[in-house]
């Protein structure tokens, strides 16, 4: 028996933004969550180095998850083992194989709605079940351990994110031990999304692993290090389950791409580059909230991590996918409707990733501030 997955309405409008370009239309990509700077140059040179040298196969690099171990010491002051990382095609199968080495088809996988797009149909394309609990302003769109005390019958695993896609917000670490103890008492495993870690505009990000070394971790390359083409991620178990997730990546993967895993681990020591990627984000994100009283745009997520605004456009529909495709057929701004991220109330929200070049944002502002103010003469 098939699942019945929902598609990537995100997917539609960069369809459209690419025809609109193929016809000669400039467009602005604030559709995905991508950024538009590429891998830091000594990492792009390094692969370069061993395409000339090396023919490469397949191979998972013991240096590249060494350093990943020395990276959680460093930034978290927890330890972790190389045996407990597997390297991946990037965040996408970690979730997979985090989710089939760890529950059975049947078990309810608890998430906060809004949420990616992905995690709902991960669960269910695994035959498993998913459980959106909805999360609003009041708890900053996400999950809370109250919330999880409450789930009744207790789900067999939560999965969290934070910052989270698509709004932005960070679970403090306050809360993250609140959910761990929780999680423990119910005993519900954890999947901790951290794929945005390093992105992040207020306090400090914590990874999961500081209040529950048991909880599953997955990561990747694609956001902060700026390396989405490159498809590496890695999953994080504990060191009894690491054997199984190891198996479960070689049946269905086989390897993490070779190149990639050169390129990674030049990449992590590459922080000013990267650093200077992430003051692009930050000053972005100001020109945006700065801009979106003029764009009639008062109910927003609070956008302390990754690069995202998720913004209610009540006031001007309830169709979301049809005023992302009409933003773009008029000003060339390419957005992502709230109906990927939230199938109940996603329809009057919309997501705009600010993880382009400055000018783009200046742009994309002075497009859209005309045509947002156009349409609420017409609502009033």
């Amino acid at each position: 028996m098939t699942a019945d997955i929902d598609p990537f309405y995100a997917i539609s409008i960069s369809g459209l933004a690419q025809r609109l370009k193929a016809e000669g239309r400039q467009v602005i990509h604030m559709e995905f969550g991508q950024p538009s700077t590429g891998a830091p140059k000594a990492a792009i040179a390094r692969a370069h180095e061993v395409l000339d040298a090396e023919a490469m196969g397949y191979w998972e690099s013991a240096p590249l998850k060494a350093r990943i171990c020395r990276h959680y010491a460093e930034a978290y002051g927890v330890t972790v083992e190389p045996q407990q990382i597997t390297l991946t095609c990037g965040a996408s199968p970690a979730l997979v194989l985090a989710l089939s080495a760890t529950f059975n088809p049947g078990d309810v996988i608890a998430m906060a709605r809004p949420g990616y797009v992905a995690y709902r149909n991960s669960v269910k394309a695994l035959h498993m079940v998913p459980l959106e609990i909805e999360c609003g302003a009041e708890s900053r769109y996400q999950l809370t351990a109250d919330m999880l005390a409450k789930a009744e019958p207790a789900p067999a695993g939560v999965i969290l994110a934070s910052p989270a896609n698509p709004t932005g917000t960070v679970i403090p670490g306050s809360e993250l031990e609140a959910i761990a103890r929780v999680c423990r008492e119910r005993g519900i495993r954890i999947i901790s999304d951290e794929i945005y870690h390093g992105l992040s505009y207020a306090e400090r990000t914590h990874s999961m692993l500081e209040f529950e070394p048991n909880a599953i971790v997955v990561n990747s390359f694609s956001k902060y290090f700026s390396m989405a083409g490159w498809r590496l991620g890695w999953l994080l178990v504990p060191r009894a389950e690491a054997s199984q997730a190891v198996a479960y990546m070689g049946a269905l993967f086989l390897t993490a791409p070779s190149l990639a895993q050169h390129a990674a681990l030049v990449a992590m020591d590459s922080r000013d580059e990267l650093e200077g990627h992430l003051a692009t984000y930050r000053r972005n994100r100001e020109l945006l909230l700065e801009a979106l009283p003029a764009l009639g745009l008062e109910k927003i997520a609070p956008p302390d991590g990754a690069f995202y605004i998720w913004a209610d456009v009540g006031r001007y529909t309830d169709d979301s996918l049809s005023f992302c495709k009409q933003l773009l057929q008029d000003t060339g701004v390419a957005t992502a409707p709230g109906i990927d991220f939230d199938p109940v109330e996603g329809r009057r929200f919309i997501r705009m990733s600010f993880a382009v070049s400055t000018p783009e944002i200046e742009q994309a502002i002075r497009l859209m501030v005309p045509w947002f103010q156009a349409r609420a003469a017409k609502a009033a």
